[in-house]
C-alpha cells in the first residue's frame, strides 16, 4: 500500500464545538473519530482574547483533541468543511494537523489500508 492513500487529520478545537462537529462528521459518513481531553495554550500563552494584559507565564486551557483517518483524495473537502464549522474569527478557533499515515489494519478481520477504513466517500 502507499503511504499517501491515507492521512491521519487531528483537530485542537474548544470542547463547545465538539458534539456539532461530531453531528457534521457523522452526516458525512465518518463514524470513525478518536476523542481525547487535553490542556494547551497557543501563542497566547492562554490569555484569552479579552484579557486586558498578556500572561507572563504559561496558563493551560481545556482543549480536545478530535482524531481521525480519511482517503487522501477525500482530504481537501473535510478539511474545507471543518474550517468552515469551526470558524469563528476569534483566537481559539483551533489547529488542523495532517500527517501520513503508512497503514490501517483492523484487528478483528485482519483488513488493511482503506479496507480497513471502510466508509462511504465524503461529498
Amino acid at each position: 500500500m502507499s503511504e499517501t492513500e491515507l492521512v491521519r487529520v487531528e483537530i485542537i478545537m474548544d470542547m463547545k464545538k465538539l458534539t456539532r462537529l461530531l453531528k457534521k462528521l457523522n452526516e458525512k459518513g465518518i463514524s470513525g473519530v478518536t476523542v481525547f481531553q487535553a490542556l494547551g495554550c497557543g501563542i497566547q500563552k492562554g490569555s484569552f482574547e479579552y484579557a486586558a494584559e498578556e500572561n507572563q507565564e504559561i496558563q493551560l486551557l481545556p482543549q480536545t483533541l478530535v482524531m481521525l483517518i480519511c482517503e487522501r483524495g477525500e482530504l481537501d473537502a473535510l478539511i474545507e468543511w471543518i474550517k468552515v464549522e469551526l470558524y469563528t474569527g476569534h483566537i481559539g478557533d483551533g489547529k488542523i494537523f495532517i500527517s501520513s499515515v503508512d497503514n490501517m489494519i483492523r484487528i478483528r478481520t485482519g483488513e488493511e489500508g482503506k479496507a480497513a477504513l471502510g466508509r462511504a466517500k465524503i461529498e
